[in-house]
């Protein structure tokens, strides 16, 4: 399971209703929720946030707030 995955199962978030919501299709959200390889676009996280109630800048820190710049935090 991937990181979004993660969030949207501790929030009990119902993957159909937010691919309803957004316009995407079952089928990437099954792949952003459980492919750890999947790439999610800034339009796809900016949707899913504001479908699951959610400010899309605390999605997005929730997601990648772990990056650093190189030879930063080392």
């Amino acid at each position: 399971m991937t990181d979004l995955g993660e969030i949207l199962a501790k929030r009990s978030v119902n993957k159909s209703m937010v691919a309803r919501r957004t316009g995407l299709s079952k089928a990437r959200m099954n792949e952003l929720t459980l492919t750890p390889t999947a790439k999610l676009r800034a339009d796809e996280l900016y949707l899913i946030a504001k479908a699951i109630d959610l400010d899309p800048c605390a999605l997005l820190n929730q997601l990648y707030g772990r990056l650093t710049l190189v030879g930063e935090g080392n």
